[in-house]
């Protein structure tokens, strides 16, 4: 019998506001599904297993489950872990690596449409610069997050992003390092 395939699952909106949830808990809720390996990777909902479940099932699967236990929605983005060490590989901005800048990696269900890709890209101020691939986009910051006003702006607004959620590539390469090598 073939080995089940490993994934990661990039939740949104854990343990922010009222969804505070003991990544133990959170692991638990993984194993009931019948997923192997399960581990958790810092408190704001990244589960790396693994399972034989086809990929293109499991965010629904996922998501329902933790909605039936939890009470509330939780959007699921899973990726398998090749997916996971090509995004952390990639060098999306020539700045990555200075300590100057941020850069976050988006996670999408889907690619967005040309048109939306095409209008994130675009976008550029002083301290922020899109780049998307795939079902995936990267904001590159100068600075702290807090003190970027590209959200506000009403070009990122008329985009109308679809729901993703969003992780640090700092975070993404020790998740790589610490459970993926």
């Amino acid at each position: 019998m073939p080995k089940p395939q490993r994934h990661v699952a990039f939740l949104r909106g854990m343990n922010l506001g009222k969804r505070r949830l003991p990544m133990s808990d959170l692991r638990d809720l993984f194993i009931e599904l019948g997923f192997e390996e399960v581990e958790t990777f810092i408190a704001s909902g990244n589960v790396i297993f693994a399972t034989d479940v086809t990929a293109s099932k499991l965010p629904d699967q996922i998501a329902q489950h933790l909605e039936k236990s939890l009470g509330y929605q939780v959007d699921t983005f899973v990726r398998t872990t090749t997916d996971v060490k090509k995004i952390g590989a990639s060098q999306s901005f020539p700045e990555d690596g200075d300590p100057a800048y941020t850069i976050h990696v988006a996670f999408l269900q889907k690619k967005l449409p040309a048109h939306q890709a095409a209008a994130l890209a675009a976008i550029a101020t002083e301290k922020d610069a899109f780049q998307v691939t795939g079902k995936e986009f990267y904001w590159r910051c100068l600075g702290k997050i807090s003190e970027s006003d590209v959200w506000k702006l009403p070009e990122t607004k008329a985009i109308k992003l679809p729901t993703h959620s969003m992780r640090n590539m700092t975070s993404i390469r020790k998740l790589i390092a610490k459970h993926l090598d």
